[in-house]
């Protein structure tokens, strides 16, 4: 199992961030331009963590020289079932440079849309300043 999925099935957030590069490029499923660097993409994923409901890692994909995942998953957003997938590559460190996500249906997607919409301001001031980060 990869050390990341781990780390979100624990809700270990500093396991979490530990796993990423200083140089990650987050790729959101609902926002047009990729966000780069640790701590917006940390930010992100704490915000993620609070939408999501009843999140579950159900199949793991990995290529055969360990650099690139597929974690598919499912979960509730606003009432809506959510099917994902989380595409992570890994540097030569082993920590994740390139972090893309999927999801699917349209209404789902959209749902996740208005509630990272309604985070966004928490997740701006988290990167900027780790010390109001709300879990």
């Amino acid at each position: 199992m990869h050390a990341f999925r781990q780390a979100v099935e624990a809700r270990d957030h500093a396991a979490i961030e530990r796993l990423l590069a200083d140089d990650v490029v987050f790729t959101s499923p609902v926002a047009f331009k990729p966000y780069p660097g640790k701590a917006i993409t940390a930010a992100i994923l704490r915000a993620v963590m609070r939408v999501f409901e009843d999140f579950t890692y159900v199949r793991e994909i990995d290529d055969a020289g360990g650099t690139d995942h597929a974690l598919l998953f499912t979960a509730t957003v606003d009432g809506k079932s959510v099917n994902g997938c989380d595409f992570l590559h890994v540097d030569a460190d082993g920590l994740i440079d390139d972090f893309m996500v999927m999801v699917r249906p349209l209404s789902a997607a959209n749902a996740l849309s208005e509630a990272m919409g309604a985070q966004f301001d928490q997740i701006r001031l988290e990167a900027a300043d780790p010390s109001v980060r709300v879990f």
